[in-house]
């Protein structure tokens, strides 16, 4: 079956649905559905959408923001992203990086590109933000069809035990008053 893709707007924060990819081919597979952000205005708004509004890029958010607005390429890959990410930080213990090495880092992978920076910033721009994709499951009539339920689960009742069999040892054992010797008070021979 096809889904629908979801559409974030990060400046007005707004979800739309459009249309989607299909399913990936077999019967049992679920349909692929993609979280992806509409186009941004400025760098600031995309390094703001991929960091959730902080101050500093990580460099695991750095390879992901290569990889969902189309920096990488043949000629700049993810080997050269991360080599750039340790490039721009300003020591090796630093894990993070600001805005200003972000841009230090753009200007980096658009002379790996052999691209200006404008170009650059235009393919990233027109990409916006991040993109999440995950699986959703394809229907299964014998769940979703609730006329399809059996047993109690159809008719209703008061449990899914069977009390016409023995669940419990007190079922079959008298456990009345006895006399001295053993022998039921209420046994009448």
């Amino acid at each position: 079956g096809s889904g629908a893709a979801i559409t974030k707007t990060p400046s007005s924060g707004g979800i739309t649905k459009t249309a989607s990819s299909a399913s990936t081919g077999s019967a049992k597979s679920g349909s692929s559905k993609t979280l992806v952000s509409a186009s941004a205005g400025t760098l600031k708004e995309v390094f703001s959408n991929f960091t959730a509004g902080g101050a500093e890029m990580d460099g695991r958010v750095w390879a992901k923001f290569a990889k969902d607005c189309g920096v990488i390429n043949k000629k700049c890959t993810s080997s050269d992203i991360d080599l750039i990410f340790a490039k721009v930080k300003l020591n090796s213990a630093a894990r993070k990086i600001s805005y200003q090495q972000f841009m230090d880092g753009l200007k980096q992978c658009a002379a790996k590109r052999g691209e200006d920076m404008a170009t650059l910033e235009a393919a990233i721009l027109a990409k916006g933000g991040p993109s999440f994709s995950g699986t959703v499951a394809e229907a299964n009539k014998f769940h979703d069809d609730k006329s399809l339920y059996t047993g109690v689960h159809a008719k209703g009742g008061p449990s899914t035990i069977d009390t016409d069999k023995v669940s419990d040892i007190s079922q079959i054992t008298d456990r009345s008053d006895a006399d001295v010797r053993g022998v039921s008070v209420n046994y009448q021979s």
